[in-house]
């Protein structure tokens, strides 16, 4: 999925122009051109601003379609720990407010 055509999809669906965005996330107009022309890949922060700007989830963002977003399974996840097995199963079981929870948090560990 090209993330730039999922946020522009998004914020057209809504009704809003890049300066709206831009106006609710605080990112340039030209750095939204930029993304949803697929020539930028925006870091899981500026992930989280254009999803506060559109007014969805995250990882809506990622994700198309309707309900819980249906986890991929990885082909070497036999050999994972138990301790990793048991939160990507906890993951997948979370509501989308605890899983923007988590999120949030993990992101605010990750900040220096």
């Amino acid at each position: 999925m090209d993330i730039g055509k999922r946020i522009r999809q998004l914020r057209e669906v809504k009704g809003l122009s890049q300066g709206d965005i831009e106006r609710r996330s605080g990112l340039l107009r030209s750095y939204i051109s930029r993304v949803e022309g697929g020539y930028t890949t925006p870091s899981l922060a500026t992930l989280d601003k254009f999803a506060k700007a559109l007014e969805v989830q995250t990882y809506q963002l990622l994700f198309q379609g309707e309900g819980r977003p249906v986890v991929a399974r990885l082909p070497e996840q036999a050999g994972l720990s138990k301790p990793v097995k048991r939160v990507v199963k906890l993951f997948e079981s979370m509501s989308s407010t605890n899983r923007k929870l988590l999120l949030t948090m993990a992101s605010k560990f990750a900040k220096p």
